[in-house]
């Protein structure tokens, strides 16, 4: 079978993400991110590079594809910054070899892989509210309204761990979102994802100039990787000053990008 051209966005970060309850799955609703991609097929990545033979082949096996020859890959987000590299690799992947099953099926072999999964394998993915170390969809919700994010990276990368559930209930913030986007009200949703990122800081850190940021160049708020290094700051479309690139970049951040998300994209 020729090779099928896939492209796949990832993410960048999460608008919110925690426990559903205290003793509840972690769940995240996803920031889309349609200017990172994974690319299949590609040359900067190899996939037997980047999983084993074993792991290659419970994935192969869980998607009933035998020994498929995986393609190289083109990948823009990097490792371990929590904009969905490694999700995303495996989604192209799967396709470009003729992978055409349900969502549900792919997500579960990712998730067989990983141990946590991004939910970039389903259509309008930050209309879910994912269960990422189920592979399940907990609610679907409306898409946020229309935003432009400005963001980059902080720090170093960060690898999620799939046993890892140390993570603020965002029960609560759950139901604001589902209010929140069923009016479009971007202000509120900003409000949201602010203070997940705030929660999640406080527990995890680490610290960041993104508060200060946001302040400086009128942000309506700010969104992050939980776990990560993507940071971004909330717009309404068309209204983030002309500098705010720049100014991100003497705060330190890397790979500065603008990216438009939400509004049913």
């Amino acid at each position: 079978m020729p090779m099928l051209p896939v492209t796949v966005p990832g993410h960048f970060g999460e608008w919110i993400q925690g426990r559903m309850g205290a003793d509840g799955p972690v769940a995240l609703i996803t920031l889309a991110c349609p200017v990172l991609c994974a690319r299949a097929p590609g040359k900067q990545l190899r996939m037997r590079d980047h999983l084993d033979a074993e792991r290659l082949g419970a994935f192969a096996i869980a998607l009933g594809l035998g020994d498929p020859d995986w393609p190289d890959l083109d990948c823009d987000m990097p490792i371990g910054a929590g904009a969905g590299a490694s999700t995303a690799c495996l989604v192209a992947s799967a396709r470009a070899v003729g992978f055409d099953g349900p969502s549900a099926t792919l997500a579960s072999a990712c998730l067989a892989v990983e141990g946590a999964t991004d939910p970039l394998m389903h259509d309008a993915p930050d209309r879910l509210l994912w269960a990422s170390r189920r592979a399940e969809v907990l609610r679907v919700l409306p898409p946020p309204p229309a935003a432009e994010i400005i963001g980059g990276f902080w720090g170093g990368p960060e690898r999620t761990d799939p046993a890892d559930a140390a993570f603020p209930d965002i029960a609560d913030l759950v139901e604001f979102w589902a209010e929140a986007t069923t009016r479009g009200d971007l202000a509120a949703i900003a409000g949201i994802a602010t203070e997940s990122a705030r929660r999640c800081a406080a527990l995890r850190g680490p610290a960041d100039p993104m508060a200060d940021l946001a302040r400086e160049l009128g942000a309506l708020g700010l969104a992050r990787a939980h776990t990560g290094s993507a940071r971004g700051l909330i717009f309404a479309p068309e209204k983030a000053p002309d500098t705010a690139e720049a100014t991100l970049r003497e705060a330190g951040l890397e790979n500065v990008l603008r990216f438009r998300t939400g509004g049913g994209e």
